[in-house]
């Protein structure tokens, strides 16, 4: 039984965050909840529970904040004389298409605007919901400003329920890719995290799969345990897992300069030494086998239109 969610409100200012980081192709995002219901054990987002002074574990799965204001402060913030557009990456926190969204519909009048100012958007997600939202991605898509990358962590159905306990199943998103795809919408596969030891030897066929269902590129991300995501994801190893366990963590401290856990930028994405080098020699060489490796056309900014203002206000000219 999938524990009770409770929904709170997130009383932000404002809803576009700025970056600086030299590791993530874009400099500001959104995040229309705080927490995830997904409940994936790997999740790098987990600490940012414990600054509210909740627990990063079960809280973060079933104690998720919204933000009502959002659809409002994006139209302020977009309108802001000083705003110069460029890609917005929804949802790369926590997921935007998470079970919650078919109560608040947030990301969907979120969606809109970005449609109606033809914004660019690039979005990741594990969940199905997003078919529901094909039609304004669609729109976007004719007008170059919108990709979806598809996040596909294994193809084994038993090992996704028990790592991705309320996630889409492998399938449902590869059927999601499918559609997307059919729709016209450029759609990628994200191959994260990779887990050694644990489905890293699934890579090429993730990418396989994606590909077939119509992913135009591919990506892929290390497992990252921050804080107290290593103690948790070390105890979901010990008890789903307990024969690899130990081999799991092994190969992560080889890749990491013997630690689980490196956060300096270039290393926190990809690791080093002779094990990373392998995973991105073989998602190379599988990316340009499969036709994933094409570069993909920028996503525009020259088409942006500001929201209008309120209409109530004359003009002056």
């Amino acid at each position: 039984m999938a524990p009770r969610t409770r929904l709170q409100v997130d009383t932000a200012r404002t809803v576009i965050t700025y970056n600086q980081s030299p590791d993530i192709p874009f400099d500001r995002s959104i995040n229309p909840y705080r927490g995830c219901e997904h409940g994936c054990a790997y999740c790098f987002a987990r600490p940012s529970h414990a600054w509210l002074g909740l627990s990063p574990g079960l809280d973060f799965e079933t104690r998720l904040f919204w933000k009502p204001d959002a659809p409002r402060c994006l139209e302020t913030e977009l309108a802001h004389p000083a705003y110069r557009p460029g890609p917005i990456a929804l949802g790369v926190n926590t997921d935007a298409w998470q079970p919650v969204e078919r109560q608040t519909g947030l990301t969907r009048e979120l969606l809109q605007i970005l449609a109606v100012c033809r914004h660019p958007l690039s979005t990741i997600t594990k969940s199905a919901l997003i078919e529901r939202d094909i039609d304004v991605l669609g729109s976007m898509a004719e007008h170059g400003i919108v990709k979806v990358m598809v996040s596909i962590t294994t193809l084994d159905a038993t090992l996704a329920r028990r790592l991705e306990p309320r996630a889409a199943s492998p399938a449902r998103r590869l059927e999601a890719l499918r559609k997307l795809a059919e729709a016209g919408i450029p759609t990628g596969v994200m191959f994260a995290p990779l887990i050694p030891g644990l489905n890293d030897h699934e890579l090429e066929a993730v990418l396989a799969a994606a590909a077939s269902a119509g992913a135009r590129s591919a990506g892929w991300v290390l497992l990252r345990l921050p804080h107290e995501v290593e103690p948790l994801f070390t105890e979901w190893l010990e008890v789903h897992v307990p024969d690899r366990a130990g081999r799991v963590l092994s190969l992560i401290g080889q890749t990491r300069g013997g630690q689980r856990y490196d956060a300096r930028f270039g290393h926190r994405m990809r690791g080093e030494g002779p094990l990373a080098t392998l995973y991105e020699q073989r998602m190379s060489v599988a990316s340009r086998r499969l036709g994933l490796a094409a570069p993909q056309p920028p996503l525009r900014s020259d088409l942006f239109m500001p929201p209008r203002r309120d209409e109530r206000q004359g003009e002056l000219f």
